[in-house]
C-alpha cells in the first residue's frame, strides 16, 4: 500500500507547469517505476503528487496480473485481509538455470506499458504527453536502459537434440503400428511420469502430446487468507485431469539448495517468512538410484509458489513431465478431481515430518496432522 500523496514537494519546482509530464524527470520516472520493488515505489511516491499518481498506477497494474502477461490469462490478486495489494517476486513461466555470468536476476519490469496514459485521457498532462516522443526520456535514462538484460539471454537452455519427426503424434497409428516415439514412457504414468514431445520435434504446440507446454489455460486467482497467507484459487470450474500449471523456479544444485534452506529456516523462525524451495526425487527404473531436482520459487517463480499443502492430498496431482530432448523433467500440476470455481488449489507436500516443532498446518482437512511436512534438504 502506498502512503497518501505529499501536499508539497520541491520536485514540483523542478518540473515547470509549461512542461508538465514532458519534463525529463517524469519521462525518466515512467521508464524506471515499473522496475522498482514495493519499498522503492513507496519511497518515490512521497516526493510529489505526480509521481504518487504514477506509482499508484503501477501498484494497481501489479494487483491485476501476477504473471506480467507471461501467461495466456491474467492472474489477479485479491486481498481483504491487510493493506498489501500484491506479493512481489520475479516471474518466470518455466524452470530456469541461473547463468554463471548473471547468477541472480535482480530486476524485472512489472507495470503498464502506457503508464503516462494512466493519468486519464482528459488530463492536460496526459494529453501533452500523448503527442510527445519518448526518445528524450530514453536518452535521459540511457544508463538505466543499458543495465537491462534481455529476458531470453538470462536463462540457460536445458534442451538436448532428440526429437520425433511425426506430423501427427499418436501412440498407435491407424494401421495399429507403434506411433510417436515420444510417447514411449507413457507406460510409466503410474509412477507419476508423463512423456511429451519436445521443442525440437516436428509437431507444433497444437500437438495433443504437449498438454503442459501451452501455458496456463485455466482462470486462476491469488487470494490472501488470514491464516495461510497468499493462496492459489480456481477462478473457473476445472475438469479432472486438466493441466493447471508448472512449478517454475530456479534449478539449484543440492549444495546451493541446502545453503539456501538454512537461510530460509532462520528467517522462518521469526514467523513472518515462508520459502518455496521444493525438492523432487525421480526414482529411476532400476530402482537403485533417483534423480534429485531442487526448484526454488521463493524469489523467482510463477503462481505455483502460492499453492498450499493439504494433509488429505488436495485436489492437484504432481506429475514429472519429460519432454523429448530435455535433460531434466518438469514438475507439473494436473487436477486430480473436478475443481469448483472459488475452490483453493492444494497438494500434499509429503508425508515426512522431521522437525518436531514444524510450521503449523492450516489446511483444515479432517485428517490434518497439525504441522507441515518437513525433511532434511
Amino acid at each position: 500500500m502506498l502512503p497518501p500523496p505529499p501536499k508539497k514537494s520541491h520536485l514540483n519546482e523542478l518540473a515547470p507547469k509549461s512542461q508538465g509530464l514532458n519534463h525529463p524527470l517524469f519521462q525518466c520516472a515512467v521508464l524506471i517505476l515499473p522496475w522498482l520493488n514495493p519499498q522503492e515505489l513507496a519511497t518515490i511516491s512521497f516526493t510529489c503528487k505526480t509521481l504518487h499518481q504514477l506509482a499508484l498506477s503501477v501498484t494497481l497494474h501489479r494487483s491485476l496480473d501476477a504473471s506480467r502477461s507471461f501467461e495466456n490469462l491474467p492472474i489477479p490478486f485479491h486481498n481483504t485481509v491487510d493493506q498489501y495489494p500484491y506479493a512481489y517476486f520475479i516471474y518466470t513461466p518455466s524452470q530456469i538455470i541461473p547463468s554463471p555470468s548473471f547468477p541472480y536476476l535482480q530486476r524485472q519490469s512489472w507495470g503498464p506499458n502506457n503508464l503516462l496514459s494512466q493519468l486519464g485521457p482528459n488530463s492536460s498532462q496526459g494529453q501533452a504527453l500523448s503527442g510527445s516522443s519518448s526518445s528524450d526520456a530514453e536518452m535521459g535514462c540511457a544508463y538505466f536502459q543499458r543495465s537491462r538484460v534481455a529476458d531470453d539471454s538470462m536463462w540457460v537452455s536445458v534442451v538436448g537434440e532428440s526429437a520425433c519427426v511425426c506430423e501427427r503424434c499418436l501412440k498407435v497409428t491407424e494401421d495399429n503400428v507403434i506411433g510417436c516415439p515420444c510417447m514411449e514412457l507413457e507406460g510409466a504414468e503410474w509412477m507419476g511420469i508423463l512423456s511429451e514431445c519436445g521443442p525440437s520435434c516436428r509437431c507444433g504446440l497444437e500437438c495433443g502430446n504437449r498438454p503442459s507446454q501451452r501455458g496456463i489455460r485455466v482462470q486462476l486467482k491469488i487470494v490472501k487468507d488470514v491464516r495461510k497467507g497468499w493462496s492459489l484459487y480456481a477462478a473457473q470450474w476445472i475438469q479432472r485431469g486438466q493441466f493447471v500449471c508448472e512449478y517454475a523456479g530456479e534449478l539449484l544444485t543440492t549444495k546451493e539448495a541446502r545453503r539456501r534452506q538454512q537461510i530460509y529456516d532462520e528467517l522462518a523462525s521469526g514467523g513472518h517468512f515462508s520459502s518455496a524451495l521444493l525438492v523432487v526425487r525421480e526414482h529411476l527404473p532400476s530402482g537403485k538410484a533417483c534423480l534429485r531436482i531442487n526448484i526454488d520459487a521463493t524469489r523467482v517463480g510463477n503462481v505455483a509458489r502460492f499453492i498450499n499443502h493439504s494433509c488429505d492430498g488436495g485436489n492437484l496431482s504432481t506429475v514429472l513431465v519429460r519432454s523429448s530432448g530435455a535433460l531434466l523433467p518438469r514438475l507439473c500440476f494436473f487436477a486430480s478431481k473436478d475443481i469448483n470455481e472459488d475452490e483453493e488449489l492444494t497438494f500434499s507436500y509429503g508425508e515426512i515430518r522431521v522437525k518436531p516443532k514444524g510450521l503449523q498446518c492450516f489446511c483444515g482437512s479432517s485428517c490434518c496432522l497439525g504441522t507441515l511436512p518437513s525433511e532434511h534438504t
